[in-house]
């Protein structure tokens, strides 16, 4: 598969995905869907990769939201079909490849990776630009970005699973308004109501941004850090916790006789701890797991 929307750059371990349609800000497409969940579903295979930042082209936008300039269904879905719940109930049904919301596959494959994912917002982020970047890990923006979820200006609904990151990132009130009134916020309102992480100048963004995929994954065990992403996420929503110390106990026998091993060893030596295991394989009990789950 040729990539035709995003780029792609490693730099000792760090992966930098860059939208990649600067003439047109960035706009999302059903192709441009396509390659980030692509992206997003190979990395967990990617054993050269530790950690990943999202970008955009150009110093004018992270992303504008989906291009509604394309023809025909501008979301790229199938209007002659009459799609209920019962046909969403397996999602990796190819009959309803072209019902389901292109921006929901990209964050269900971002929930699902197994390393540290930090969005740098160099520029507006509007629609699918903003919400793409609620199911990652940190969101640092240029002090010159803007942050817009301005789907009732549409007369459409949230996507990409945006309802369900959303309130746990900011609070069910907080998600209302945000939602409600559709307003485009600077990068300072976006830092008070809690989407942005941290704010950058522009020359600084993604210098930070790779300083903080560093300070999580440098030395740090792959399998550890996909267990830590992974449980965190994914208990959070749990009614008690119970279900939480079931996982925990099978993540920490199977970690203290993979790398935790050598990581007791290295501190009681003094040293650094030299990890070999990779997240390509994760403990058996793992894909149970996260398919349940």
């Amino acid at each position: 598969m040729t990539w035709t929307t995003l780029s792609h750059h490693v730099d000792d371990g760090v992966l930098t995905v860059t939208l990649d349609r600067p003439d047109h800000l960035n706009a999302f497409t059903p192709t441009m869907a396509a390659e980030l969940e692509r992206t997003f579903t190979e990395v967990n295979e990617n054993d050269d990769v530790r950690a990943i930042i999202v970008t955009g082209a150009g110093d004018r936008a992270f992303c504008a939201g989906m291009d509604l300039s394309a023809d025909g269904n501008v979301f790229g879905l199938d209007e002659s079909r009459t799609p209920t719940l019962a046909d969403l109930a397996d999602l990796s049904h190819p009959d309803i490849s072209r019902v389901r919301d292109t921006g929901g596959r990209v964050t269900l494959a971002i929930h699902a990776c197994r390393k540290p994912v930090i969005a740098a917002i160099n520029g507006a982020a509007v629609g699918i630009g903003a919400t793409m970047t609620l199911a990652m890990d940190a969101r640092l923006m240029s002090t010159d970005a803007r942050l817009g979820l301005v789907f009732g200006r549409l007369g459409i609904t949230p996507e990409a699973a945006s309802t369900w990151f959303l309130p746990r990132l900011v609070g069910l009130p907080r998600a209302l308004d945000l939602l409600y009134s559709a307003e485009i916020l600077d990068a300072q309102a976006a830092r008070d109501v809690g989407l942005a992480t941290e704010l950058h100048a522009p020359d600084e963004l993604l210098k930070r941004a790779r300083e903080l995929a560093d300070r999580w994954t440098l030395g740090r065990s792959p399998v550890s850090t996909a267990l830590i992403r992974q449980m965190t996420y994914r208990h959070a929503s749990l009614d008690g916790p119970e279900d939480a110390h079931r996982v925990e106990s099978l993540a920490m026998f199977y970690t203290s006789i993979g790398d935790g091993a050598e990581g007791v060893a290295a501190f009681r030596d003094k040293r650094s701890p030299d990890f070999t295991r990779q997240a390509s394989t994760m403990p058996p009990f793992y894909d149970e797991w996260t398919a349940s789950s």
